[in-house]
């Protein structure tokens, strides 16, 4: 036994999933969506031709979107890894559910969403967080994405010190401010108030957005995002991690995803590239037994909700390119996954995330040329906690 590496690819779903029409998502399929277009000359934008992935490729990700959709590629076969496609059965399309789920708990029930109304957050609740922030007031109160709400709201945001709280199709409340007018610690203990006043309504998450800039036209978000989310109500595969004796290494946004429980160490708020180096240190320094849990966010921040379909392209081969890395510094013991939480076909209608399944792909030296199958997002850490012994200490 070896050390376990859990890569999660913010979005990357692959099509696919039974239930995508109960969501208004029947179609989507973002790693399919991408390859097709680069085939067909149309994500020629600081990029060219087809889609350059072959670490990935290796791994099986054209096999298991083959899989998932009936689609076909070319030189689409695995011939390093083992490779599964992923179904959710959890309600709803968002990060915190994928991931949650991922790691072993089901939520059938989901969370309150917000219908598309102004103002959109009930009085009641919004009253409470102005009065118990000290708030002279709020901007927004609407559905909106972010970059756009900071746009339209953000010089008033200046002039009257009023945060920008908005929403989108997941379940969440998110406040947006300034880090030098309205001040970081600030916006985060709103943000906890928030938390607390409407974890009533079973909203899943509060995310803080600060931004910075001094007009419209150069205002953009910072790395100081914090999302405030309630743990899941049983132990997952990072608790059992930890209570085994284990450490359980947070790569990402992975502590504020699970509340910052499970979570021995993190690493966070820095660039997809940067997180990747800051990856491999965790990796080489950690030991058997241990679990690195990363999540790469961009891919969906970036390129899926901006609907940017050649920045996506741009993205996942940048990505490839670094994996030859770590599959470097990883022993033949140690057990790879790299999977995603849900999908965000970017040459999709809208800006929200799509229901999509999600491609499972795994290097092991005792696992190659396998596939598993249609499985579960459960089964994912299933696997994991088969690889490091920890069923046999329930």
């Amino acid at each position: 036994m070896g050390k376990a590496v859990l890569i999660v690819l913010d979005s990357l779903g692959i099509g696919g999933a039974p239930d995508a029409k109960f969501y208004n998502d029947e179609g989507a399929n973002t790693f399919g969506s991408i390859a097709m277009a680069c085939a067909n000359g149309d994500a020629d934008i600081g990029r060219k031709g087809s889609l350059m992935v072959p670490n990935l490729e290796s791994l099986g990700i054209y096999s298991a979107t083959r899989l998932s959709t009936g689609l076909t590629f070319p030189n689409t076969n695995s011939s390093i890894g083992s490779y599964a496609v992923a179904q959710e059965h959890s309600k709803g399309k968002d990060t915190p559910t994928g991931h949650h789920e991922i790691v072993g708990f089901i939520n059938p029930i989901g969370w309150h969403t917000f219908s598309e109304v102004v103002p959109v957050f009930p009085e009641k609740q919004m009253k409470n967080l102005i009065q118990k922030a000290k708030l002279s007031g709020i901007l927004g109160n609407k559905h909106s994405s972010g970059e756009e709400i900071i746009k339209e709201f953000g010089e008033k945001h200046l002039n009257s010190g009023c945060p920008i709280v908005y929403t989108s199709a997941d379940s969440v409340l998110q406040i947006a401010a300034h880090e030098h007018i309205f001040a970081l610690d600030r916006l985060y203990k709103t943000c906890e108030i928030a938390a607390e006043i409407f974890d009533e309504l079973r909203v899943q998450r509060i995310i803080a957005r600060p931004f910075l800039g001094e007009k419209k036209d150069n205002f953009f978000r910072t790395k100081n995002r914090k999302d405030f989310i309630s743990p899941p109500p049983i132990d997952t595969l990072c608790d059992k991690v930890i209570k085994s004796g284990k450490k359980c290494f947070g790569i990402g946004k992975i502590a504020d995803i699970f509340g910052q429980r499970g979570i021995s160490e993190t690493v966070s708020g820095m660039s997809d590239d940067k997180l990747f180096d800051e990856m491999l240190n965790v990796i080489e320094k950690a030991n058997t037994g241990d679990l690195i849990f990363a999540n790469f966010v961009e891919f969906d921040t970036l390129y899926g909700h901006r609907r940017d379909l050649p920045g996506y392209a741009r993205a996942l081969e940048n990505f490839d390119k670094q994996l030859p890395k770590l599959f470097s510094i990883l022993n033949k013991d140690d057990f790879l996954v790299i999977t995603a939480d849900h999908g965000n076909d970017p040459s999709f209608i809208g800006t929200d995330h799509t229901r999509e399944q999600v491609p499972v792909l795994i290097k092991n030296q005792k696992l190659v040329n396998k596939c598993y199958g249609l499985i579960n997002f459960s089964d994912i850490g299933s696997l994991i906690e088969n690889f490091l012994g920890l069923k046999a200490h329930e």
